[in-house]
């Protein structure tokens, strides 16, 4: 009973414990419902260890037999393990509710049937060997020597005043870098002073939503489809997304005086998940619309440099940049790890923005943006951009040649550009069912139809990525899709 059960120094003295004022019970039964309920409620996570025996008594000012008690108590009912020389540590299993069947987690339907792939699964969590997941870059590709050269000349030449709370626009060095990369590659008209850096896309958009809405608005023209967490962005923002059909040209512009919306959200370069391009006669109509009302058009310059079959279009807010918020990030070009994005935002929104960030995050990491501001500047992006660019093109083709082999029957759409297909499915094929055999083949897709604003209207789709996935696996991934698809009809 006098052993200790961890040693001091590899657990920080930190851990909240609160007693409360005993209400007849007795210090070690309150110490254990403590500790119970932390490990219940998910404070304590499993894996986790807890102080030592003398530590933690020393805190709480109570005789370590008594922790000591405690501990093995919750030993014996299943809450913590100990380990020679790991100390005590709260059971992986204590606390979770999952059920699992041959180690894969499994997901409740909404109509009520089990079935395993999430719809937007996280790229780290647990999955099958192969994951064809859309719109990710692959992060073997990732720059880590120049950037590390980046990252060290930043660090070591940021004054020692500087290092304190970030300017809520940005870095002066990162801002004026984008500037000229985005004057030079895509034709984006602003000036530093009007940039803001953001954490990716998501942000950005975000921001541009909450200053619209507390100027009145209440409702935005959505892409439909689009990703369908933009959607949902938009919503948590407190604008009403109200869907437009896009085709092959683009979001149609013709039928936005109908809609009675402050703004629209576009992709012009590249609509998710089909792929369409917004074409030069719809360009100049959506510009017109929102010069003759006053309206504001978001544009999320989506895979813009990665094009493929033609030299890329421009950007729309070079058209009319008094109208139009430009937002990109370095998610899908370098790596979403590094949560890097940047806002060129019409004169008149620039305060609004700048003060909504202030109120999100208080400004985004300086050390992050000095790196990234020297890796433009350097050439060194746009050399990356070059060496990937190839890569991506030679795994898309592996997916189209492998669709073409193993699937014929499909039709694969958005392949000019990007990290993905829109691949359509025939129409007796169960998108959800064939999802869930590729899954329990090892092979890990996205259904399509969430990205509609009425899934139940969408047709038969999954979004198959390629950017992620080496050539081999790309390959063996579809076949095993073809060997799936007889059980999904």
């Amino acid at each position: 009973m006098g052993r200790q059960t961890n040693s001091a120094g590899e657990f920080p003295s930190d851990l909240l414990v609160d007693l409360g004022d005993g209400g007849g019970r007795g210090v070690r039964l309150r110490l254990e419902e403590a500790l119970r309920s932390g490990i219940q409620a998910g404070r304590l996570m499993p894996g986790v260890p807890v102080p030592p025996t003398r530590v933690l008594a020393a805190e709480l000012g109570i005789s370590r037999s008594v922790v000591v008690e405690a501990y093995a108590n919750l030993r014996t009912d299943g809450y913590l393990e100990a380990r020679i020389g790991a100390g005590t540590r709260v059971r992986p299993e204590a606390g979770s509710g999952r059920s699992t069947t041959d180690g894969r987690v499994r997901t409740r339907a909404r109509a009520g049937r089990w079935f395993r792939p999430p719809r937007r699964p996280h790229p780290a969590d647990h999955a099958p060997a192969i994951r064809l997941l859309a719109g990710l870059p692959d992060p073997a590709l990732f720059p880590r020597s120049r950037w590390l050269r980046h990252y060290r000349a930043a660090l070591a030449g940021v004054p020692d005043p500087e290092l304190t709370y970030p300017r809520m626009l940005g870095a002066p060095a990162l801002r004026r870098a984008m500037t000229a990369y985005l004057g030079r590659v895509r034709g984006v008209s602003t000036a530093p002073e009007r940039m803001l850096v953001c954490s990716g896309f998501t942000q950005g958009l975000t921001l541009v939503c909450r200053a619209l809405r507390r100027r009145g608005a209440r409702r935005l023209a959505v892409e439909d489809p689009c990703f369908g967490l933009h959607r949902d962005a938009v919503a948590m923002a407190g604008l009403e997304p109200v869907p437009v059909a896009v085709d092959v040209h683009g979001l149609d512009p013709s039928v936005l005086p109908e809609t009675q919306v402050a703004g629209a959200l576009v992709a012009p370069a590249h609509s998710y998940p089909t792929g369409g391009t917004l074409d030069a006669d719809r360009r100049q109509a959506l510009i017109a619309w929102a010069r003759r009302t006053g309206a504001v058009v978001i544009e999320d310059d989506y895979d813009a440099e990665f094009r493929y079959d033609h030299h890329p279009v421009g950007a729309i807010q070079g058209l009319a940049p008094d109208h139009v918020a430009y937002i990109g990030c370095a998610s899908k070009t370098v790596t979403p790890a590094l949560r890097l994005g940047w806002l060129a935002a019409p004169p008149g929104l620039v305060d609004e923005v700048e003060q909504e960030k202030l109120c999100d995050d208080m400004g985004s990491p300086l050390i992050d943006q000095l790196a990234f501001a020297r890796f433009v500047e350097s050439g060194d992006f746009a050399r990356h951009l070059r060496r990937v660019r190839p890569i991506y093109r030679r795994r898309r083709d592996a997916a189209i040649g492998a669709l073409a082999t193993h699937l014929p029957e499909v039709r694969p759409r958005g392949e000019a550009a990007g990290l993905h297909l829109h691949v359509m499915l025939p129409g007796d094929v169960d998108e959800l069912e064939l999802a869930a055999a590729a899954y329990t083949r090892g092979v890990l897709v996205e259904d399509g139809a969430w990205h509609w604003a009425r899934p139940q209207d969408a047709p038969p789709s999954i979004v198959l990525g390629y950017g992620a996935t080496p050539e081999p696996a790309i390959r063996r991934g579809i076949a095993i899709l073809g060997e799936a698809v007889d059980s999904a009809r």
